[in-house]
């Protein structure tokens, strides 16, 4: 099953983001008291901790949400899914992807000084709050999508492993 594996947020942007107990997601604004929260299209983000792993066999003390990625996930693979696409967290959070990746800062981020790369602009993936609520590490995540046929099915992805 995928699941959230931390949940970060900065009360500045340009910052690192720090791993909370719990946030709170509002709809339509991103979560509370988060700098990148707002009436746009990049309310929340997502980064996949497989992809953390990475980065930290060059950096292993490197923290959830060195990124500024406000929700680590787990078991998911992020690659897969598409603007439009709707993922549901914990029992009532919605988001809807709004964006894959993103330019990077023009100096680059400290990381990307750091081990030569900076994975955000290629594997993070940014969504809207379609519905809010609390999430918290070990809540589960669901892909939620449209089938061929135009129907909404939904479907648990798989723990890679």
């Amino acid at each position: 099953m995928a699941y959230v594996e931390a949940v970060c947020t900065s009360h500045k942007k340009g910052i690192v983001k720090r791993a909370q107990e719990r946030v709170a997601l509002r709809t339509g604004w991103g979560i509370e008291g988060d700098a990148h929260a707002g009436g746009w299209h990049r309310q929340v983000s997502l980064l996949a901790g497989e992809s953390i792993d990475q980065v930290r066999r060059v950096l292993p003390g490197l923290k959830a949400g060195a990124f500024a990625e406000n929700i680590v996930t787990r078991g998911i693979d992020l690659n897969e899914l598409h603007v439009g696409d709707r993922l549901r967290i914990g029992d009532t959070v919605e988001l809807t992807v709004t964006q894959i990746g993103k330019q990077c800062h023009n100096s680059g981020c400290a990381i990307k000084r750091a081990t030569g790369d900076c994975i955000m602009p290629r594997e993070g993936v940014f969504a809207q709050v379609l519905r809010g609520g609390e999430i918290m590490p070990g809540d589960p995540i669901v892909v939620v999508s449209q089938t061929s046929l135009g129907s909404t099915a939904d479907k648990e992805v798989a723990v890679a492993r």
